[in-house]
């Protein structure tokens, strides 16, 4: 029998889901599901101030999504803060930003 674990959607109160907000959720875990990748501690939620429901994940992407429009993929540099968007799993997993770190 599989172990069956609660997640916490972070920035999100009882009263605060929108439609938009659940739609682009909603695709943020379809597309999550044909990734191998673990899921961050904490690391699935709603950024009021950006708009995007995201998962983050252990290797260092997030997917997101504003408003319910289509799933973005996001590396951010830990440096500098620079966020890098990409429109598929795979750019934004080989993206580099060891060599962007390099060139600050």
């Amino acid at each position: 029998m599989r172990n069956i674990q609660q997640i916490t959607i972070n920035g999100f109160d009882s009263h605060s889901l929108c439609y938009l907000e659940a739609l682009g959720m909603s695709k943020v875990f379809e597309a999550y599901a044909s990734i191998g990748e673990e899921i961050l501690e904490d690391g699935i939620g709603f950024n009021p101030y950006t708009g995007y429901v995201y998962i983050a994940l252990e290797n260092g992407v997030s997917i997101c999504s504003m408003l319910g429009r289509d799933v973005e993929y996001l590396v951010t540099n830990m440096r500098n803060g620079e966020e890098h968007f990409f429109e598929t799993y795979e750019e934004a997993e080989n993206f580099d930003t060891y060599s962007l770190e390099c060139e600050d």
